[in-house]
């Protein structure tokens, strides 16, 4: 792990313990929904709204922001449909044919498959000769490489809406969807789906959440990820009708294992045929069940139905959004108050949000600068504060979020990510500096992920073996002793076929196909944005960029700490003086900005 010891030295990390207690805020009125008053919103209130509505104001949104009122500003952010774009839709690459459906489900069914029917995946098996099935098993680690590599494109698209969309809110509701619905791409193994999944969420993420959750339920992605195929009458699969319950409506202890499996009978026989939601009859029970105290020939619908009618629905969906947005703990009277609300709406998500971001508890003094950022939303809205209006390519997006501790569409359970204080780790700080400094001074020699999958040593070593005429037996075959490698020797020299000659194909068919990522570094211009502010000296231009950058206070002596450092680096107090070498002091200051433990707050 990389260190950039250039801030290390003089930051207190133990001092983010007790950074994300609760800052000086706007207004009192801890746990109070009614209405901001007009006397009480200001730039302050503005800034902490676009914040937790989005991925943080530049100070021109800010302004105008400020200039609109509380529920001008709220409408507009919540009700987005009213906001014009200009929506640029993800450039797929030529990746997917017909041929590769139904997906096998593994490499051994697929090459089973070819030498059962004589082709797999639209990919005959040779009638004779050496390794018979190659073709077919290239084809299989072809269509996973070729799938991963396009979601890495995707969240770069994804990470640009956010950049720059003048609908912050419907991205920020998508993100939320995805950590609620969880579905990752390491299952669902379909780029197109992923897509789609993510279109749905960015379509009816304000809506009604009975269509919402309808549209999920029957949404290619969450079929594959929680096992639709495999639930059939007469052997009912309960994943679904388990996470359904627990996660995605009423949480833990308010239905019985009796629930769990009459609900799983319900949604028996839907399934997706590709990207398109089917319901095969001959598969599903068409009996009566007995859920959460319905009873009758239930279906799926009729279960969410059941599912939306219980008070312990509208408290767990309420109180998620609430932690999310506002802050982590939720009284138990809050939370029942806001799930009648919410229910009594026709879960009406719109109307939610708009009664949390006008309570006068999300701009009260318990909520303001008090909630840790998560990952995603920390590296965006860096971009948006220092002026980008490019994801950079350097350094990879996917890489730097994973390191912090989220990469989108591979959540590491189907409860998603986990938030607040999980997000701060002695590791996770030093990746949250490590990002900071990359963002400021690009690493040289930077590798692109996905030209070169240089984290698999496996097939950098085959590829150099091969590069040099190694003949494949040799080259594929382990240097280490270990029962991993001598299954897989056994398994390449008893098939007809040799997976890590496979692997190493499917890579190079996928990087022919994938469109690259753009790999241009962030450009900065610091020094034209502190001197733009009217700075002329080292103080005045640690105070911009704090106000730029940070939302939670910050203490008298750190600032001077940072003003001092920004001087001793200039060798002068005036700003227009060191105009011709500005830039570097200030990247380093900016630096350590990025690294204090209160730019992890908004």
């Amino acid at each position: 792990m990389r260190i950039r010891v250039l801030c290390l030295a003089w930051l207190t990390w133990a001092s983010l313990a007790v950074a994300a207690a609760p800052s000086a805020g706007v207004v009192p009125g801890r746990d109070d929904l009614r209405p901001l008053a007009e006397a009480q919103w200001g730039p302050a209130a503005a800034a902490h709204l676009l914040e937790r509505a989005g991925f943080g104001g530049r100070p021109e949104e800010i302004a105008a922001f400020a200039a609109m009122g509380p529920r001008e500003a709220v409408r507009r952010l919540v009700r987005w449909q009213s906001v014009p774009e200009d929506f640029v839709a993800f450039d797929e690459s030529d990746l997917h044919d017909a041929s590769l459906e139904p997906f096998p489900a593994s490499r051994p069914a697929a090459t089973d498959a070819a030498k059962r029917d004589g082709q797999s995946m639209g990919v005959a098996a040779k009638p004779e000769g050496n390794r018979r099935l190659q073709p077919v098993a290239n084809r299989f680690f072809y269509w996973l490489r070729a799938s991963r590599l396009e979601t890495h494109r995707l969240s770069y698209w994804w990470a640009q809406r956010m950049l720059v969309t003048p609908r912050p809110l419907q991205e920020k509701m998508a993100l939320f969807w995805h950590g609620h619905f969880a579905t990752s791409e390491e299952k669902v193994r379909d780029v197109r789906k992923m897509l789609r999944q993510n279109m749905l969420f960015r379509e009816k993420g304000n809506g009604s959440f009975r269509d919402l959750l309808i549209g999920v339920a029957q949404d290619p992605a969450m079929l594959t990820f929680l096992d639709a195929g495999v639930n059939v009458k007469g052997a009912p699969n309960e994943n679904f009708a388990r996470e359904i319950m627990e996660m995605f409506t009423l949480g833990v202890g308010h239905y019985s294992e009796q629930d769990i499996r009459e609900a799983a009978r319900a949604f028996t026989g839907w399934n997706a045929q590709d990207l398109r939601f089917t319901i095969d009859p001959a598969r599903h029970d068409d009996g009566v069940k007995r859920v959460l105290g319905r009873e009758g020939p239930l279906n799926g619908i009729d279960v969410i139905d059941t599912l939306l009618a219980q008070p312990a629905a509208g408290e767990h969906l309420a109180g998620k959004i609430y932690t999310y947005f506002v802050r982590e703990e939720i009284s138990p009277a809050l939370r029942t108050e806001l799930g009648a609300r919410f229910k009594a709406s026709g879960y009406d998500i719109a109307a939610l949000l708009e009664t949390l971001f006008l309570s006068r508890d999300f701009y009260s003094g318990a909520t303001v600068a008090g909630r840790i950022k998560p990952p995603v939303e920390l590296v965006v809205s860096t971009y948006r504060r220092a002026g980008l209006r490019q994801v950079p390519g350097v350094p990879d997006f996917n890489e730097t979020t994973e390191a912090l501790g989220q990469k989108l569409f591979y959540p590491p359970t189907v409860a998603g990510w986990a938030q607040g204080r999980s997000w701060i780790t002695p590791g996770l700080l030093i990746a949250r500096s490590n990002f900071g400094y990359e963002l400021v001074y690009p690493d040289v020699s930077f590798v692109p992920p996905d030209r070169y999958p240089s984290s698999d040593l496996k097939i950098r070593e085959l590829s150099d073996k091969l590069a040099l005429g190694v003949d494949v037996s040799s080259a594929t075959r382990s240097d280490a002793v270990d029962m991993s490698s001598m299954s897989m020797q056994m398994a390449d020299r008893d098939e007809e076929f040799n997976t890590r000659l496979a692997s190493f194909r499917g890579w190079q068919m996928a990087l022919e196909r994938v469109q690259p990522i753009p790999r241009t570094p962030a450009r900065l211009a610091l020094a034209g944005m502190v001197l733009g502010d009217g700075c002329r000296t080292p103080r005045e231009a640690v105070d911009a960029l704090l106000r730029r950058f940070v939302a939670a206070p910050v203490a008298a002596s750190t600032r001077e700490r940072l003003a001092a450092f920004l001087q001793r680096e200039l060798g002068t107090r005036d700003l227009e003086a060191a105009r011709s070498y500005l830039d570097d002091p200030l990247r380093q200051t900016l630096h350590l900005i990025l690294s204090l433990p209160e730019y992890q707050l908004g």
